[in-house]
C-alpha cells in the first residue's frame, strides 16, 4: 500500500509558525519559506503579535507542488531556534 495524500497537487497550502517576538524571526521565515516555495510572494504574508507582544504569529499560503516539498518546509522550518509551533 503507498501513502495517500489528502491533498491534491498543487495546491494553496496556508501555514501558521509562531515564534518568540524576536529580531530576525520573520526574515528567517520568510527565507525558509522562499528556499522551499521559490514563488511565495512575502507581501502576501501576515504577521500577528500576542496581546503582550511575547509572541508572533505568521501565516504564509505556499503553493504547495508535492508532499515531500512540505514535508521538507516542515523539518526546516521546525528546526529554527526562533521558531516554537508549525502547524
Amino acid at each position: 500500500m503507498g501513502e495517500e495524500s489528502l491533498f491534491e497537487f498543487p495546491c494553496a497550502f496556508p501555514l501558521r509558525i509562531m515564534g518568540r517576538a524576536e529580531d530576525g524571526l520573520a526574515q528567517a521565515v520568510l527565507e525558509i519559506v522562499t528556499r522551499h516555495a521559490p514563488d511565495f510572494d512575502g507581501s502576501t504574508m501576515e504577521l500577528r503579535a500576542s496581546r503582550q507582544g511575547n509572541y508572533l504569529s505568521l501565516g504564509c499560503t505556499v503553493n504547495a507542488t508535492s508532499r515531500a516539498q512540505l514535508d521538507a518546509l516542515y523539518r526546516e522550518l521546525t528546526a529554527h531556534p526562533l521558531v516554537k509551533v508549525v502547524l
